[in-house]
């Protein structure tokens, strides 16, 4: 057993992990998407934090396994999604010189940065990270559009926050999107895997960060089947 902290508070975890359903058009669309793009062997967040150790712009985990973090709920996860501001491009491809590939998916469409492309045209778009040609890729960043270097909402344009008042630090010294915020990106996608991560993190949302996700989620889809639960 082992022991996470959850945003002030300390949760119990398995080391077991619950495997993800699909369906065969889901895995259908994945082995598409792999015959495309090519193989993924994701870091976890630990080894993300290992490769960023001296990085001196902020960063955090987003997606699942910041779900898992807040909650202690373990689930086989796809991908280490991890986010960072647009504006922080060009001193995150400088950074991994020499070690990672740094390429912008914007819409599909791949190209990678360096010295002819040192930022991004597209502020919400990805970054993905591989080693070289022959190597799967290991990191998937879906950037946060800065304003004037802040944090803002690409749900919520009208949502900007400093980076410290949306993230949360864990026991391990790895920063995670809150899990509130994560939940609005995870509701307009409407994928089984959402569910139970929905359901884990009810348990630990606070009065007042349930009342923000509920209108949070009313504003951009009146009629999610998430409200009513809320």
């Amino acid at each position: 057993m082992g022991r996470v902290r959850v945003l002030g508070s300390v949760r119990t975890v398995t080391a077991s992990r619950v495997p993800l359903e699909r369906s065969a058009e889901e895995q259908a669309d994945e082995d598409a998407f792999f015959a495309l793009y090519g193989a993924w062997a994701p870091l976890t967040p630990t080894q993300v934090a290992a490769e960023l150790a001296g990085f001196d712009r902020p960063w955090w985990v987003v997606g699942g396994w910041a779900i898992e973090a807040a909650t202690g709920y373990q689930r086989e996860h796809e991908d280490t999604d991890i986010s960072l501001l647009s504006s922080d491009v060009p001193a995150f491809v400088e950074f991994l010189k020499g070690r990672w590939h740094v390429w912008n998916n914007v819409g599909g469409v791949l190209h990678p940065l360096g010295d002819r492309w040192p930022t991004v045209d597209e502020p919400a778009s990805q970054l993905w990270l591989r080693a070289d040609a022959t190597s799967p890729w290991v990191l998937d960043v879906p950037l946060t559009p800065a304003d004037n270097g802040r944090w803002s909402n690409k749900r919520l344009p009208d949502h900007v926050a400093d980076v410290s008042d949306v993230t949360w630090m864990a026991d391990d010294g790895i920063r995670y999107l809150a899990p509130e915020i994560v939940l609005l990106f995870k509701s307009s996608l409407a994928r089984p895997k959402d569910e139970p991560d929905f359901e884990a993190t009810l348990a630990v949302l606070s009065p007042d960060r349930r009342a923000w996700l509920r209108a949070a989620i009313e504003d951009l889809t009146p009629r999610h089947p998430w409200l009513e639960r809320l």
